[in-house]
């Protein structure tokens, strides 16, 4: 197998950047210490160890962005090489360690042309105003070391804290990874509802047209697939919608739009029908978790397993609630009043969330509202349905309830959906999607229960394994759903952008404002 250069120099400037970290701070030669300071001012040396350990830990930092070719990383390779040279020289004539740095620089030269990926050019303006407040505390802590006792240490301690933060600061600007804003345009919103229309047998398929996604389209535009950029990563929300034929070219393509930008590649919700095509490709799938699927015209509240959805049924019933079920683009205004203050109840100061498995638009053509509504005609909670029209079948998109209505509204609401489906041959209705549902079984052992552990005490935030416990009431059947990632060192950085996608980063308050979008 052949070595490329950008991952060997990676390596090789961690490891100048480790030796200058151990240079720096080990005390240098008494003859050659003497030398350098019989020329210049007592502080600079000191200082120029202090500039080393910083370059050092610089070089390390770099590393990573070495090996995704990032031309901005390489750039400042050079700077950082060409003055940790001069500061191992400065600081005690370490010979050695110049020699070792300026072989890194000329190795860095010679491959120059590999690192051709790009930088975020919004960065620039925010890193010009970090590096200029840098160079002033650089220039205050250089001050501070020649005119030793000229102030107090604690402020000498707090310029050092200081340029430190805005050291890290300054390289996090310059190797901020191309991002890219969602971008549609109404003919490719057009363009993905027909395909969507058409192709999308998947339950995940309708939840492409939202609106903070863009599209990658096949060169006939007879498939596409859905994506966000976020921290370096490309998302893909599930799987490509369209001609399959059209499938493994489309994804060869964005692969290469994706490794031309820096970016990593993961494919989010993949389902199990996919998956040797992912493979195929060179992706690496990891079970994310399941979705609970329901099949109307099988479904029974017979038996004593479902007992308790049964009760809440009835007893909801004998309150005198009743479904209604509408176009959600034909709302009444007295109706589209009382679905806005039901959600504004239920969300509180929460943000919305979703973006895999879930619409942004409650009012979508296509898509209906499944409401209850108590014998005055009062909305006591709703379910929003989309459809994944191949297969007449409909996704659970959003479920939402007044806090003051019986406990059971929702189950009543599931059941009676069911019921309305079956009247009309639908095929299936996706519920939601519960993530890591093979590590919330009661009867697992050893790991595998420390993990379970460690999910329920999260359950607050992300709500695990009370959506599990839910759905597990009706005994769906379960659809496994996939993480694919190109390699496995890529998942803390997938992990979080998950995250964020699905907001679930995101704090209460101010903050939960939805992104401004394209119109």
């Amino acid at each position: 197998m052949r070595l490329r250069a950008e991952p060997v120099l990676a390596w090789a400037g961690a490891g100048v950047g480790v030796v200058a970290i151990v240079s720096a701070l080990t005390p240098a030669l008494a003859n050659r210490y003497d030398v350098v300071r019989g020329v210049l001012p007592g502080g600079i040396p000191s200082a120029a160890r202090v500039v080393t350990l910083a370059f050092g830990l610089g070089l390390v930092w770099l590393s990573r962005s070495l090996a995704q070719r990032r031309r901005r990383a390489w750039q400042l390779a050079v700077v950082v090489v060409v003055g940790l040279s001069v500061s191992h020289l400065i600081k005690g004539l370490d010979f050695e360690e110049a020699l070792v740095t300026l072989a890194l620089l000329v190795a860095l030269a010679r491959y120059r042309r590999r690192f051709d990926v790009p930088g975020d050019p919004l960065a620039l303006g925010p890193f010009a105003a970090t590096l200029a407040a840098l160079a002033a505390a650089g220039g205050w802590s250089v001050w501070l070391a020649t005119n030793p006792g000229a102030l107090p240490d604690r402020v000498e301690d707090a310029v050092a804290a200081v340029s430190f933060l805005l050291a890290f600061r300054v390289l996090y600007l310059w190797l901020r990874p191309l991002s890219q804003r969602v971008r549609q345009s109404s003919a490719e919103r057009r363009a993905v509802h027909d395909l969507v229309a058409t192709y999308g047998r998947d339950s995940l398929a309708y939840f492409t047209l939202r609106r903070d996604k863009s599209y990658f389209f096949s060169p006939s535009r007879r498939a596409f697939l859905a994506y966000r950029v976020v921290g370096g990563a490309a998302l893909i929300s599930g799987d490509p919608v369209g001609d399959a034929d059209e499938f493994d070219s489309l994804l060869d393509e964005f692969g290469r739009m994706a490794r031309a930008s820096g970016w990593c590649i993961a494919v989010l919700g993949a389902s199990a029908e996919q998956l040797s095509r992912y493979r195929r490709l060179g992706l690496k799938a990891i079970k994310l978790g399941d979705e609970a699927v329901l099949r109307p015209d099988s479904f029974s509240l017979e038996g004593r397993a479902i007992r308790k959805v049964r009760q809440s049924v009835t007893r909801l019933s004998k309150a005198g609630y009743r479904l209604r079920v509408v176009a959600a683009d034909a709302v009444d205004a007295p109706l589209l009043a009382q679905i806005e203050e039901v959600s504004a109840q239920w969300r509180g100061n929460q943000p919305e969330r979703g973006f895999t498995m879930s619409m942004d638009e409650v009012y979508s053509r296509d898509t209906l509202l499944a409401v209850a509504e108590d014998e005055h005609g009062a909305v006591g909670g709703f379910l929003h349905l989309v459809p994944s029209s191949a297969s007449s079948g409909y996704s659970l998109s959003t479920m939402r309830r007044r806090r003051d209505t019986p406990n059971g509204l929702m189950e009543f609401l599931i059941v009676e959906t069911l019921a309305w489906a079956r009247a009309r041959d639908v095929s299936e209705i996706s519920l939601n999607f519960c993530a890591f549902s093979d590590l919330l079984q009661p009867e697992l052992r050893g790991w595998q229960a420390v993990a379970r552990g460690g999910l329920r005490r999260l359950d607050r935030l992300f709500q695990l394994d009370r959506l599990h416990s839910f759905n597990k009431k009706f005994f769906p059947e379960w659809r496994p759903r996939y993480i694919c990632v190109e390699r496995l060192s890529d998942l803390p950085r997938v992990g979080l952008a998950y995250l964020r996608v699905e907001s679930l980063l995101v704090p209460p308050g101010p903050w939960a404002r939805p992104p401004k979008l394209p119109a």
